[in-house]
């Protein structure tokens, strides 16, 4: 029981009690005052009686007729008239007790007893005859009961006014102190926050003030945490001069591209400056650089417009944009943007150097690093310059014809409409102890002759077409279906376009709070390299935390400076990208990386699962980290539910 419900209970047992006393003493002290007035009642009818009897003490008529008329306008159980000499009855009138208005447990309760009064009638100077008179007490105890029921009405009404509003005013008292209860049971699920209003109760803002003291020096242990592991990050994978991601960065991701499970084709746009030497002589060292960062600028923005790009310096006056799941039209459109941004740049006008090249490459999956590379340096070699303006050498690997976009749209709008995707799940198992933590949702579409169709081919699609928001809510739907048949542990992606509309979000919420025990086995992931701010995702949270569903971010691994705002949110884990997965064992660079960011995840207890594990040895480096979970095909294929292993 709560303490507030403990302090509102004692409260009301004692009122219970003070309320019970008053009403006991209360009831006695009617008791005994009607008591003394049927006493007293009774004693005066007799006197009076008696006195008015005394003339007519020889006259039985008359007394028979003053005895009746004492008696009818009176509340009496009986008066009679008995001779002193012989004790005989002279006159009398009497009758039963009726019934009252009082049960008869009351009636025993009071025991209130009839009034008896007695008086002499005299006959000259000797005793004639004596009057007893028995008052009747059913008036007595009508008044005692209706007082009784008054008192207790009273009584009860004060205590429950009381008792409202003692628990309103305890409530208030002790709002903070449920406060501090939720602030401690978010800390028990990673949520770290502070307690904006301070009590003015000096024990409860004592207390107050000390969590919030803790959870500050939590928030800046994180942060600083997290300032830790990005700078190792940016020492190990980000070009110092430019910004840009260096040439370790994009062979790693480029590598990871190539070998993904859902691995599909994408492209690489190279920007070469010619002769890097003699245009240090030329135009000086420092000039050179601020050409270096003038080329990187437009690509830096190209990087936030296209998270899933990545834009490095690979070497020297090399530029590299690798875009994974793209269109040939895309990276050209690109290439034309390029262009009027390079042609302005005035220190390339006055050197006498090398032109600039430009080149468009492709890569599949199953390509070796090697032969992407080499298709990108011959692209690059087929460049043409004039004026400074830049015609891309292209270099395609296969003659594969470009896909239709109407064709796409009405296969996916047919597959959307009919919700014809098939759902595989993959499990994802925990490093310890070898147990499936749950299960992720992929999905594949159907193709012309039947054949499963991998995510990696129709996603980007779903996203050039502006359909990715019906597909999320598609896809939501039937893992609830599948949950209300088999109830189990499941993680689900939503698509970057989804987590930016707040409408479709405000659905998934509803539909969520609609299926709240299918809703309650769900995790949602979201695409970390889509992140910028940790403010929208901490809202979502919030807003999702009554279904009990909670949020998880994938593929990453670039945003470590916001480690630190992602630990006050409670997510459920943080997926690793595969690009640092990679060949794990074989590179030291990978490993100190991962080391860092699991040391930083471990301080604040943040699960960290690793995505596309292929090999014994990358598992093997994974365990030895301290890694929470793997997911990738060594561990477990991708299969529908029936056909799990």
């Amino acid at each position: 029981m709560s303490l507030v419900k403990q302090l509102i209970l004692g409260i009301g047992l004692f009122l219970l009690l003070a309320f019970s006393g008053s009403f006991l003493v209360s009831l006695e002290t009617s008791r005994e005052q009607l008591q003394s007035q049927l006493a007293s009642h009774a004693q005066d009818a007799a006197t009076a009686l008696g006195l008015s009897l005394t003339p007519h003490v020889d006259d039985p008529a008359m007394a028979e007729l003053m005895v009746s008329s004492i008696f009818d306008t009176g509340y009496f159980s009986s008066i009679r008239l008995i001779g002193v000499s012989d004790n005989s009855l002279l006159t009398a009138r009497s009758h039963d007790l009726q019934e009252t208005r009082a049960p008869g447990w009351f009636v025993r309760l009071v025991n209130l007893q009839p009034g008896i009064g007695e008086a002499l009638i005299m006959h000259g100077w000797q005793q004639h005859a004596r009057v007893e008179v028995i008052s009747h007490p059913q008036f007595a105890l009508n008044r005692l009961w209706d007082s009784a029921l008054g008192i207790l009405g009273w009584l009860v009404l004060c205590g429950l006014v009381a008792a409202l509003l003692g628990s309103r005013l305890l409530r208030l008292q002790l709002r903070p102190l449920l406060a501090l209860a939720d602030q401690a049971e978010a800390i028990t699920r990673r949520e770290y926050r502070t307690l904006g209003k301070v009590p003015r109760t000096p024990e409860l803002r004592h207390v107050v003030l000390a969590m919030n003291q803790m959870v500050g020096k939590l928030k800046r242990l994180f942060d600083e945490e997290a300032a830790r592991t990005e700078s190792y990050r940016r020492q190990a994978y980000q070009d110092e001069l430019t910004g840009l991601a260096n040439r370790q960065a994009f062979t790693h991701t480029l590598s990871a591209a190539l070998t993904a499970e859902d691995a599909t084709t994408g492209h690489l746009l190279g920007l070469r400056l010619g002769n890097l030497n003699q245009l240090n002589q030329t135009l000086g060292a420092q000039r050179t650089d601020q050409l270096l960062g003038s080329l990187a600028a437009p690509l830096l923005a190209l990087q936030t417009q296209h998270p899933n790009w990545l834009c490095s310096r690979s070497r020297g006056g090399e530029f590299v944009i690798l875009a994974p799941a793209s269109q040939q039209q895309e990276l050209l459109q690109t290439a034309n943007g390029l262009r009027p941004h390079i042609a302005a740049l005035e220190d390339l006008h006055r050197s006498d150097h090398e032109p600039l090249q430009m080149g468009l490459a492709d890569y599949h999956p199953g390509d070796t690093l090697a032969v992407v590379l080499q298709r990108l340096d011959q692209a690059l070699s087929e460049s043409s310059c004039s004026d400074l303006w830049l015609e891309p050498g292209l270099c395609i690997g296969t003659a594969s014809v470009q896909a239709n976009p109407d064709d796409w749209q009405s296969r996916l709008q047919s597959t959307l409409d009919d919700r014809r995707f098939v759902i595989h799940f993959q499990a994802v198992i925990d490093s310890r102890n070898s147990q499936t933590l749950h299960h992720k949702v992929l999905v594949r579409l159907i193709g012309d002759t039947g054949e499963l169709i991998h995510a990696g081919r129709f996603l980007p699609w779903i996203e050039r077409l502006g359909m990715a928001q019906d597909f999320d809510l598609c896809m939501l739907e039937m893992t609830l279906s599948h949950l209300r048949q088999h109830p189990s542990p499941l993680a689900l992606s939503l698509m970057p376009a989804t987590l930016a509309d707040s409408r479709s979000l405000e659905k998934i919420a509803s539909l969520l709070d609609r299926n709240r025990p299918q809703a309650a086995l769900l995790t949602l992931e979201v695409d970390a390299r889509h992140l910028y701010d940790s403010t929208e995702i901490a809202a979502f949270a919030e807003r999702l935390r009554p279904c009990g569903t909670r949020l998880a971010l994938q593929h990453f691994g670039r945003q470590l400076s916001m480690i630190g705002e992602l630990a006050l949110i409670g997510l459920a884990y943080l997926k690793i990208d595969s690009s640092f997965i990679r060949n794990l064992d074989q590179e030291k660079e990978k490993h100190l990386y991962l080391e860092t960011l699991a040391n930083t995840a471990q301080r604040i207890d943040l699960p960290l699962i690793a995505e596309q594990v292929q090999s014994d040895g990358e598992a093997e480096a994974l365990k030895t980290l301290g890694i929470t979970a793997m997911q990738g095909l060594l561990l477990a294929a991708p299969a529908a539910w029936q056909e799990r292993d």
